[in-house]
């Protein structure tokens, strides 16, 4: 008779433990990137020697990814805005080839080289995704670097070509995709591009449906997982790490286009994530607590009277 008092007080606090525990298989991944150390395979800024005939950067390592520059737009008429970013990448690197991929050109490629994707690329409710997804794949088939065009050159890449594959760190965890380096079929973008599908869930917000499913909260779980698995120096991916003042790559203009409102919410929540993780649990917490005294509310009473109709036979 104890068991039968008790028992309704177990089902809020099953029920409650089942939702802690699918939260944290859900969240494990993103959660575990704050502690993440992304300086494993660092690359520190470093100015090269030049050629004193040709002016082109010398660096003691060879060249591994080709010297192929990728950006993209819905079409091949960049904002003004956006285009002296533009003009300092190429004016920087003449010796580069140059690959703007519009939204026509983009899917027409994924068409013709990727094809089991094209049903996944043209089901982004979000044009961003689309462009988020094409750099993955022209890296993969390419090689080269991809810039996003709201990122200037601030000095020469050569040095970047020497590594197999690297992306940025990014603020406040992970890494990120707006410049990304690779040599043509690097398991790292293979892996990228296989698990595109896997995380096309739309969650109902665009800020969040955009970075877990494309952006870079996705390529910072990917990395996670691929650091597990690569072997080789071939395998690894290396990581473009914050640069000293007067000493970088890029010059990052900010532009984040397609964030809509519902971004600086995230945002804030991202930077005050501590606070909001404290406040989650005491709210799961007083959850808990008020399942339990109503749960005990409707049944003691009744599993009361019951107990005493048993104990004394009434």
């Amino acid at each position: 008779m104890r068991f039968a008092i008790r028992r309704p007080f177990a089902i809020p606090l099953f029920i409650l433990g089942l939702i802690v525990v699918i939260g944290v298989v859900v969240t494990f991944d993103y959660i575990t990137l704050l502690f993440d150390p992304v300086n494993d395979n660092a690359i520190d800024f470093e100015v090269p020697a030049t050629d004193k005939d040709t002016g082109q950067p010398v660096t003691s390592h060879p060249q591994l990814i080709p010297k192929i520059l990728h950006q993209t737009w819905k079409n091949e008429t960049v904002p003004e805005k956006w285009r002296a970013a533009q003009e300092s990448c190429l004016q920087s690197h003449p010796d580069f080839e140059y690959k703007l991929w519009t939204d026509e050109s983009a899917r027409q490629f994924i068409a013709d080289e990727y094809p089991w994707f094209l049903d996944t690329y043209d089901s982004y409710p979000f044009n961003i995704m689309r462009a988020d997804a094409i750099r993955y794949f022209v890296l993969h088939h390419f090689g080269g670097i991809y810039i996003d065009l709201d990122e200037g050159c601030q000095s020469r890449l050569d040095p970047l070509l020497t590594y197999p594959a690297w992306v940025r760190q990014a603020t406040p965890t992970g890494v990120s995709n707006s410049v990304m380096g690779s040599t043509p079929r690097h398991p790292f973008f293979m892996r990228v591009m296989l698990e595109l599908k896997n995380y096309n869930f739309n969650w109902g917000v665009p800020y969040i449906t955009v970075m877990y499913a494309t952006g870079p909260l996705f390529l910072s779980v990917i990395w996670k997982h691929h650091k597990r698995w690569a072997v080789s120096d071939a395998e690894q991916v290396w990581i473009l790490m914050p640069p000293e003042p007067g000493a970088a790559y890029f010059n990052d203009l900010h532009g984040s286009s397609w964030h809509e409102d519902d971004a600086k919410w995230i945002m804030y929540l991202g930077v005050h994530w501590l606070l909001f993780t404290v406040l989650g649990f005491l709210l799961a917490a007083v959850v808990g607590l008020s399942s339990y005294l109503l749960v005990r509310r409707v049944y003691y009473p009744r599993t009361a009277l019951n107990y005493k109709y048993v104990e004394y036979g009434e």
